[in-house]
């Protein structure tokens, strides 16, 4: 059996989009499975719009992610010769033939093939049967030319097995001569494509659905240089809750895998949420490891239908698809320690949080403290972001437990110093968190208060949030002097 060989061609226009990054982890995956090589090539031929920039976030992009490729990045247009050669052998052979046709002219017979309600107002093959004489003739006047493929007019159809959508077939008669190289004589996409993948050797053609206009004219192609077809898998769209294809121009930002990476998400969490955009291994399953994924991936249980990225514009709680949340809550909360660790050192680098004994003699006290916070984040942003108290004092206060904890009962102010009186009294081996309850349980009995007044407010001035862990296990982390300080403070917030 022949080595199985994918690739991935972005056309480097912009960022990676999430799905193009679904499509490059499927060709991934499927490559995995078999033991066979993915090919990264960009199709850079739209120098125009193409950009240095693109590139790179491309690249970025899918380093990010962890989908290596095992060649590439090539690009298009360092193959130029290749092309303009397989156009000159098709030219030769008499698979395409010169179309000296104006846009003007093309315009005027496409108006009046719909003037008249004919069902075919593609061109009509006006230079299909030019003598080499006539040919000389338009040549020598200098009329510029296409090259158009010539589709056979015989009865009878093109067809092929399509990986995802089943037989996919059309007659002659519904294809009309299409353009492979422009007057420029730049080759368009048609040609570029199919022979970039001839030439490497590509056995797997998976890519989104709406590349399925293309792919019949590709398999004429394919039969007129003489190569054998790939398999062809197209798959369906992914459009957002209003069934509207999901677009850089329409969605912005948050259609970008750039976008997920700023944001905190877990690269895994992200794959796995693409995964799942449409394909299932026919069980309720929702996370997989790496290693699960590869072994469960198959191409016949991609959807027909379109996937939905369910995201809703402006809603502040859910920024992304709600799903996407909750996978990566689910990774956040049950990674390695150390993995999180890792990840989430580069913000507190950015944020001034890091110090360099979170690597050395305060590593176990770091993860321990990663460990107990994370269980209601939402993404890595959250370590640096709410959860700053635990690593350094220059940290805000949610206005909401500011109002309702502190500002509401202004007798803190006497309470939280004389508390702090209490806890300074603790010797270092006393600072427990049976013994930190004690003390604030009593205390708010002393007083004749409920306990949670006390509780709730120590863990607003303490922390600055109005939940998260139990705030006893708070406290020995932050330690014993921080919780003295950030008490004694209390009289700040009512300035």
């Amino acid at each position: 059996m022949s080595e199985t060989r994918l690739r991935f061609p972005p056309s480097p226009t912009g960022y990676l989009h999430i799905g193009g990054a679904r499509t490059a982890l499927y060709n991934w995956l499927y490559a995995k499975q078999t033991g066979g090589k993915l090919i990264l090539r960009i199709e850079d031929t739209d120098t125009e719009r193409s950009t240095d920039e693109s590139i790179h976030g491309i690249i970025e992009g899918l380093e990010w992610l962890g989908i290596d490729f095992d060649e590439g990045p090539y690009f298009q247009t360092d193959f130029e010769a290749d092309h303009r050669a397989a156009a000159q052998k098709m030219l030769e052979s008499g698979a395409v033939y010169k179309c000296f046709c104006t846009k003007e002219e093309l315009e005027t017979k496409r108006e009046a093939a719909m003037a008249a309600k004919k069902s075919n107002v593609g061109y009509d093959g006006t230079c299909r049967h030019l003598t080499a004489e006539q040919i000389a003739e338009k040549e020598a006047a200098g009329i510029p030319s296409v090259l158009r493929f010539k589709v056979p007019q015989c009865g009878g159809e093109i067809s092929y097995d399509d990986l995802i959508m089943g037989r996919i077939a059309a007659s002659y008669s519904e294809i009309e001569d299409f353009v492979l190289v422009r007057s420029n004589g730049k080759p368009l996409y048609l040609l570029c494509n199919v022979v970039d993948d001839i030439r490497d050797r590509i056995t797997h053609v998976v890519r989104g659905q709406d590349h399925m206009t293309n792919t019949l004219k590709q398999v004429l192609i394919y039969e007129a240089l003489g190569a054998p077809l790939p398999r062809f898998g197209h798959m369906p769209l992914t459009l957002d809750n209003k069934k509207a294809k999901i677009s850089k121009r329409s969605h912005g930002e948050i259609v970008a895998v750039q976008f997920y990476k700023e944001h905190g998400f877990i690269p895994w969490a992200l794959n796995n949420f693409l995964a799942l955009l449409g394909w299932s291994a026919g069980d309720d399953k929702e996370f997989y490891s790496k290693e699960e994924l590869i072994k469960a991936f198959s191409f016949d249980r991609i959807n027909r239908s379109s996937a939905v990225f369910n995201f809703h514009k402006d809603d502040p709680k859910f920024f992304t698809d709600p799903k996407a949340i909750s996978m990566n809550e689910h990774y956040l909360r049950t990674m390695p320690i150390e993995e999180i660790g890792e990840m989430v050192r580069k913000d507190f680098e950015a944020e001034n949080l890091w110090q360099k004994e979170y690597a050395g003699d305060r590593k176990e006290w770091y993860l321990k403290t990663l460990d107990l916070i994370r269980e209601r984040f939402h993404t890595l942003k959250d370590f640096a972001s709410l959860g700053r108290a635990y690593f350094a004092d220059d940290y805000t206060v949610d206005e909401k437990p500011l109002k309702k904890n502190i500002l509401k009962n202004e007798s803190l102010k006497e309470w939280f110093p004389e508390l702090a009186s209490r806890y300074e009294a603790l010797s270092p081996e006393e600072w427990t968190i049976e013994k930190t309850e004690d003390i604030a349980k009593a205390y708010a009995e002393e007083l004749g208060v409920k306990p949670g007044i006390i509780i709730n407010g120590m863990r607003t001035v303490v922390t600055g949030q109005a939940a998260g862990p139990s705030l006893f296990d708070i406290l020995v982390l932050i330690g014993q002097q921080k919780v003295i300080q950030r008490l004694q403070k209390i009289d700040s917030f009512y300035a």
